[in-house]
């Protein structure tokens, strides 16, 4: 099992921001699947996202790091917005 850490501004404005039906959808979908086997539903980003990963929900994304046991969520945001977000984050 894989502990789930959430950026501060992940839970300050990402969270709030999402329409409910996806807030849930989305839950879900990190409950399920990063908590069991990160590496198998994360997608490895490339150049300067190097070392991450993302998982794709609907038009969503997470964008996360995997270290040991622990995964750490970085962004969740509308794909057309996810990874300048990202790369201001790190």
């Amino acid at each position: 099992m894989f502990k789930i850490f959430y950026h501060y501004l992940v839970i300050r404005e990402d969270i709030p921001k999402l329409p409910k039906l996806w807030k849930e959808k989305i839950r879900i979908a990190i409950e399920e699947r990063l908590t069991t086997e990160p590496d198998l539903y994360g997608k490895p980003l490339r150049r300067s996202l190097k070392g991450y990963r993302k998982l794709r929900v609907g038009d969503y994304r997470v964008i996360f790091k995997i270290e040991k046991k622990i995964v750490k969520v970085l962004v969740i945001d509308h794909r057309s917005v996810v990874y300048e977000k990202n790369s201001k984050r790190k």
